[in-house]
């Protein structure tokens, strides 16, 4: 398996509540700058890895070696990028691997039909506990009690 050289710069469909809230989440996990956010959205959008169509049609990420993840490998590469690895480890299952592979098109590609407020929810709420944490991290810090990595607590 390829190792991930950070940083990561991932192109996301910022129109998207679904996806907008899992990157949210992620930039506020993102307190060592290992990831950068690329919003493709736009319609006049001509930057990246691949066109503007297969930018919307799934996740991309680049790494600092210009190596190209797309869908989950990407998410769980942005989730490792954040200090979270058991998000990587999990999907890295040799039973949860493929069925993850096989849903994410079908997700993707169906994103806006789907019902998208419990989906959203889940991530607006870890986005939220995360701010919390930042919030904690940044007081510390202002105490001369800085601990870059508190394992997200």
């Amino acid at each position: 398996m390829r190792t991930t050289q950070f940083p990561l710069t991932v192109y996301y469909d910022a129109g998207c509540r679904f996806c907008n809230a899992e990157m949210t989440n992620l930039m506020l996990r993102n307190v060592q700058d290992r990831l950068r956010f690329v919003n493709c959205a736009e319609p006049g959008f001509a930057g990246g890895p691949a066109p503007r169509d297969e930018l919307m049609r799934a996740i991309h990420g680049v790494d600092a070696q210009g190596q190209v993840f797309i869908g989950v490998e990407c998410l769980s590469r942005a989730y490792q990028g954040v200090g979270l690895p058991w998000v990587h480890s999990l999907v890295n299952l040799p039973v949860l691997r493929p069925l993850l592979q096989r849903l994410y098109p079908v997700v993707a590609r169906n994103r806006y039909r789907l019902p998208q407020w419990p989906i959203a929810l889940v991530f607006e709420v870890a986005a939220r506990r995360a701010a919390e944490r930042a919030a904690r991290r940044a007081e510390r810090c202002a105490q001369g009690r800085c601990d870059m990595d508190d394992g997200n607590t």
